[in-house]
């Protein structure tokens, strides 16, 4: 028997989408004096000269840094209170329980849930403002030792990787004991690739833009509106041209009235409308009609 499919899912990358801000410059390097320029030259170095993927190199460097101080995964969410957001940011959940959704939408139960799906720090965002408003965050995580401090890393989330929460949201398979990879007919996945939204700011988010497009769903990109170098909307107009990796992009401002805030309620309310006259449609023939006299 087919799932209802009445969920929409919006999917965020975290840094530069939902923050101006890199998540380890903003709150972690200040708490343990690490200087940040050496800390990603650092990075890079380990990269180019050694081979590292990128997430990893620097999980490797902020363990290096960190020493015997490695914090533990709980002093990481206290440190996640505060990351800061771009304008709108979180109110814009509470504003869309409210009325981002038409009567005739809840009526037969249309929902909407939010995601976030990360190469940063999970613990990091699960301690933020938005940890609350989201159903579910994807992200780097450690282990700890005997000690309750964090050691080798237990779950490392690189870009190309970020496709498979696509399809644990696809298929309602959160919990990471659930392998993604079993076979699920298409009418039974809770969320459909068409119901989704995924916003992001850059190439790291190309490999989920070309998932979500490709299955019917919106891509949009966003640029730091506030950035001189123009660097940020350089990155978006890229993917927006000749790359035809999204068909849309906006300064990430979600503030009511915003191009973003448009954009993303049209296609929230475009998706419902599809879901109501599919209900419609299944109703009306599945109705045996009364013989008329």
């Amino acid at each position: 028997m087919a799932v209802p499919q009445n969920t929409i899912a919006i999917v965020y990358d975290y840094d530069q989408t939902l923050s101006p801000n890199y998540m380890q410059d903003e709150v972690l390097f200040p708490a343990f004096g690490i200087d940040s320029a050496k800390f990603w030259q650092r990075c890079q170095a380990l990269v180019r000269e050694d081979g590292y993927d990128n997430e990893l190199a620097y999980l490797k460097a902020l363990l290096d840094y960190l020493g015997m101080d490695r914090p533990t995964n709980a002093r990481l969410r206290e440190l996640g209170a505060g990351l800061k957001f771009y304008p709108g940011l979180p109110e814009m959940f509470d504003e869309f329980r409210r009325c981002l959704l038409r009567p005739e939408h809840e009526a037969i139960g249309v929902r909407v849930e939010h995601y976030i799906i990360s190469s940063g720090l999970k613990a990091l965002i699960d301690g933020s403002a938005l940890a609350s408003h989201v159903k579910a965050v994807f992200g780097c995580e450690f282990a700890e030792d005997r000690n309750g401090q964090i050691t080798f890393p237990k779950r490392v989330i690189s870009h190309t990787q970020k496709t498979q929460f696509l399809f644990r949201i696809n298929k309602g398979l959160l919990d990471y004991t659930q392998d993604v990879n079993d076979h699920m007919p298409t009418e039974l996945r809770p969320v459909p690739f068409d119901h989704m939204i995924y916003i992001g700011d850059g190439p790291t988010d190309v490999p989920c833009f070309t998932v979500v497009r490709q299955y019917g769903g919106h891509a949009i990109a966003v640029y730091n509106p506030g950035d001189p170098t123009r660097n940020s909307f350089r990155k978006c107009y890229q993917l927006v041209g000749a790359a035809d990796r999204v068909r849309h992009i906006a300064p990430a401002d979600f503030r009511a009235g915003s191009h973003l805030r448009l954009l993303i309620e049209q296609m929230v309310a475009e998706t419902a409308d599809r879901i109501v006259a599919r209900r419609q449609r299944d109703v009306e023939e599945g109705t045996v009609r009364a013989p008329k006299h």
